[in-house]
């Protein structure tokens, strides 16, 4: 912890400097802080999606303070760096029973022309979905701590030449390092990619929408009591920068290759991720995105036996001016998850017309599952043991919960011109695993309802607060709440320049 926060410090030094020298960086900051309890287990939807920074166990007080700089926007006369570079930084320290001080943030980031590189810990959810009110992307929903790793990109939609915007593409290509505390397989590394495109200008009334996102876990190591020789020789996992073509294209490893088990004559690596498609249309008052996403953790999506299994969601968005009205309705987001097929309950590698038991982010080398710092990276909905009821069926480590059905409804508006509105509202069916299966299939609700009010104060301050529940058979019976004061404003800013608000959501 104290390398993490001297590495901050260096960082936030190295960015003040810089603004310093080039005296037109426009340094951006939000301070909050605040409060929150619940009778038991904190509501899923205080904790979900939340980068890792929310605890199971409150009662918490919480103060989180944020710095960031995004790269300078084209001036009055359409003109644009070349080059440009910005930071992030964001510290969270909670006081309670989980007391804990985290960096959901700390990156420097660069740009050259259309393409970004960017190196440490950085916020971000990959794939086609709705970013405000979602039950989060299959693969990378924004659930966990954000994983370390040095990313290269093109990070918004950037016309392909010669096609006048008619078609534009999007992706990246990371590499990252997973943690080694409180976790049995220690040293993995982590391989990211994704890869978007889109048919229309922005200018069209409808648009489509392409692409995938690729995510694998692979190298390590473990005590041989852990990883047995059937998977991994002496404890080790393929760590070997010759590995990497594997690992990156997906290939099957060597039989020749005497560093690798027969595991491995399969893929190198825990490979999972989801293939998307999406439409938008623009009408005049009103925008839809509908999406749906395909999973995939092994041959399953290939040979089309988990084609029900998935993400489908349709987005509303109002167009329209918020007016003087009492309510007026921003947007509302409807989805339903599934995944309860996973291909079949036999999983059978040698015949090539059937794959099944996927066992959704769970692996037999990589036992530890999809997660990081104990928290699941993609849907929050399939669960470690750490979060279910004490009394479900034992899983031990791993998701224990990733066969399920969610109904979800999210809704976004603005009271009396005034007070921001948001409210979850997820209704689930859980049937464990293939191989520990919830024999009563347990349902439950899942619920929260956030509110904001701007304030005269300090310049400008926000007082927010939610209240949520959770009610049913997987999930503690818990009712809790948040309330909690912020302020965002400038360290600095240029006449005429613009910047945008920290962490907005990133909308499609």
């Amino acid at each position: 912890m104290k390398l993490a926060l001297f590495s901050c410090r260096c960082l936030l030094l190295a960015a003040v400097g810089l603004s310093a020298a080039y005296g037109q960086r426009i340094n951006q900051y939000s301070v909050e802080a605040g409060a929150m309890a619940a009778s038991d287990q904190t509501p899923f939807w205080l904790r979900a999606n939340q980068y890792g920074t929310v605890p199971l166990r409150t009662p918490v007080a919480r103060l989180t303070a944020s710095l960031r700089s995004d790269y300078r926007l084209a001036d009055s006369t359409g003109y644009r760096r070349k080059t440009d570079w910005g930071y992030g930084l964001n510290v969270v320290a909670n006081a309670g029973p989980s007391g804990q001080v985290l960096l959901p943030e700390a990156y420097l980031k660069g740009r050259v022309g259309a393409f970004e590189v960017y190196a440490g810990r950085r916020r971000e959810i990959v794939g086609l979905v709705d970013t405000l009110l979602t039950t989060g992307a299959y693969a990378w929903s924004g659930n966990a701590l954000p994983i370390p790793k040095i990313q290269i990109g093109l990070p918004a939609f950037t016309s392909i030449p010669f096609t006048k915007g008619v078609f534009s593409i999007m992706g990246a290509f990371a590499h990252g390092w997973f943690e080694n505390s409180d976790r049995l397989v220690k040293g993995s590394y982590l391989h990211h990619k994704y890869f978007y495109g889109r048919l229309g200008k922005p200018t069209w009334r409808v648009r489509f929408y392409g692409g995938f996102n690729h995510q694998v876990i692979w190298g390590g190591y473990a005590d041989p009591s852990v990883l047995g020789p059937v998977v991994a020789i002496d404890g080790k996992l393929p760590s070997s920068i010759r590995n990497y073509p594997a690992v990156v294209f997906g290939t099957r490893g060597d039989p020749q290759d005497k560093t690798i088990t027969s595991f491995e004559w399969n893929r190198i690596g825990n490979h999972l991720g989801s293939v998307d498609a999406a439409l938008e249309i623009n009408l005049n008052h009103w925008n839809l995105f509908g999406y749906r996403q395909f999973l995939y953790d092994d041959g399953s999506l290939f040979y089309g036996t988990n084609l029900e299994d998935g993400l489908n969601g349709l987005r509303i968005r109002n167009n329209d001016q918020p007016g003087g009205s009492a309510f007026f309705l921003r947007q509302i987001t409807l989805e339903y998850l599934y995944t309860g097929s996973q291909g079949g309950s036999v999983f059978v590698i040698d015949d090539e017309k059937r794959r099944g038991k996927d066992d959704y982010f769970n692996h037999s080398q990589f036992i530890d599952g999809w997660t990081y710092f104990g928290r699941t990276i993609g849907t929050p909905f399939l669960t470690p043991q750490s979060e279910v009821r004490p009394d479900s069926p034992d899983h031990s480590i791993g998701i224990a919960n990733n066969r399920v059905s969610v109904a979800h409804f999210g809704l976004s508006a603005l009271l009396f011109a005034t007070v921001e509105l948001t409210t979850r509202l997820s209704f689930s069916k859980n049937a464990g695993t293939y191989n520990v299966p919830y024999p009563l299939m347990p349902r439950q609700f899942s619920g929260v309802l956030s509110l904001g009010l701007p304030l005269p104060i300090l310049g400008g301050t926000v007082l927010s607060g939610s209240i949520a529940a959770d009610s049913g058979g997987l999930f503690p019976n818990s009712v809790g709440g948040y309330l909690g004061i912020r302020k965002t404003g400038f360290l600095g800013k240029p006449q005429g320049s613009r910047s945008a608000p920290i962490n907005s959501p990133r909308q499609w």
